[in-house]
């Protein structure tokens, strides 16, 4: 018996010990998580001030060419990347995919675009002329009509998040065709398909969740701005009964600063037809490899889990609504932040991310990031249209809206060739 007992009491010593182990690791995990949570916070701030910082400079160059082109150069921004995309063939894509001396709108690209070549040396590049650029770096049939015909949709859409087509890197597409050129070839092709589409929106109710670039914050001197964002100008282009625009300047769709995506997509009125989430930004701006998580764990407080379940939430919460992901526009800001930051990680990260779940959660992904569209290591796009290198002037939320229209027009139409053929 005495035998038993000291075996019993060793038993109860050794769980003991072992629960007090577990107590303690845990205990370590919960202070560990507070550190990190405090120091994070001071590591967000601490980054939100340098990209104010960052955007304010940049800002001020875009009113200025040679010291902008001289700022990308010195700081080695001219599209070292090396990113994946895919070259769709839409139907109606027009004309032979030449620029013209009104490619500029309404001459805002100033001496950076002119009607016939780009001067001197001036270039690195990256500004487009009418009919060719200038120099040693490019051929007149490098960028003309014959090697990026109008016949190409860079980057667009196919439901589910999937891609198809030539498999290309984005940094070469760019040493073909400059972000410039190819976003006035994308717009004309956005404005076509527009003019030419047969759908309906005026029934349809449209949500925007997204951050600064969907709430247009960077114009809130602007008197009546709201009316310059891309949602508002999306509804005008589709004819929509309405829009309700959720952006919040600063929000992320991860659980890393307030106003989280994933925290308050219950604000979206519950009639929505179509569901746009635009994010992704921010993300970047503040998450190393912890914060992106990772597709086989998706844990709560990192991007990948945190999207993954407002994926789910969207498609549980609103299971008539057209869900859309779209994924953030390549922006200077995050390379520049990069630099004194080696723990971030490049965008490339998050979108890889977001196509991902967007194909497994059958959501369509209208795929910015890779589309050469307004991308912002491009000095002219910088002076033309996005001038603080991330967000949008009236100009540029315009022509960002006509390509999400186009995109979504190609959706539905979709779905009808899809219905039909059911």
């Amino acid at each position: 018996m005495n035998k038993l007992n000291r075996v019993m009491l060793m038993l109860i010593a050794m769980a003991a010990i072992m629960l007090l182990a577990v107590g303690i690791d845990k205990g370590l995990q919960r202070h560990e998580r507070k550190m990190w949570e405090i120091k994070r916070e001071a590591v967000y701030e601490e980054a939100r001030a340098d990209i104010a910082s960052m955007q304010a400079n940049i800002q001020t160059l875009s009113e200025d060419p040679e010291a902008l082109i001289s700022y990308i150069e010195e700081n080695e921004l001219n599209y070292t990347e090396k990113k994946e995309v895919f070259l769709e063939e839409p139907d109606r894509a027009e004309g032979d995919g030449s620029v013209s001396d009104n490619e500029a709108y309404k001459g805002e690209a100033g001496n950076l675009v002119s009607g016939n070549s780009v001067p001197g040396n001036l270039v690195y590049g990256n500004f487009v002329s009418g009919n060719s650029v200038s120099g040693n770096s490019e051929s007149e049939d490098s960028i003309s009509g014959n090697s990026i015909s109008g016949n190409l949709e860079w980057g667009s859409f196919l439901p589910g998040g999937l891609v198809s087509g030539n498999l290309l890197f984005l940094g070469e597409e760019r040493e073909i065709c400059a972000s410039y050129e190819n976003t006035m070839k994308i717009n004309r092709q956005d404005k076509k398909i527009i003019a030419d589409s047969e759908v309906d929106f005026s029934d349809c109710k449209i949500t925007c969740l997204g951050d600064s670039i969907t709430a247009a914050s960077n114009l809130d001197t602007i008197e009546n701005y709201q009316s310059m964002s891309y949602p508002s100008q999306l509804g005008e282009i589709l004819g929509a009964e309405e829009v309700v625009n959720l952006g919040i300047g600063g929000s992320s769709i991860g659980r890393y600063w307030e106003n989280a995506f994933v925290d308050r997509y219950q604000e979206i009125p519950e009639d929505t037809d179509v569901i746009l989430v635009m994010g992704g930004t921010n993300d970047g701006f503040c998450a190393s490899e912890k914060e992106l998580g990772s597709l086989e764990k998706r844990e709560k407080d990192t991007f990948t889990g945190d999207l993954d379940e407002l994926l789910f939430g969207l498609q549980k919460d609103y299971p008539d609504a057209q869900i859309v992901l779209i994924t953030p526009l390549p922006n200077v800001l995050h390379d520049l932040l990069r630099k004194s930051r080696d723990y971030l990680l490049p965008q490339s990260a998050f979108v890889r991310v977001m196509k991902q779940l967007g194909e497994e959660h059958g959501i369509p992904v209208i795929d910015l990031y890779n589309s050469n569209f307004l991308d912002t290591h491009d000095a002219a796009v910088i002076h033309a249209l996005m001038p603080d290198g991330v967000h949008g002037n009236e100009t540029g939320y315009r022509m960002l809206a006509q390509h999400i229209a186009a995109q979504l027009i190609l959706i539905e139409e979709e779905k009808g060739v899809e219905a039909v053929g059911e």
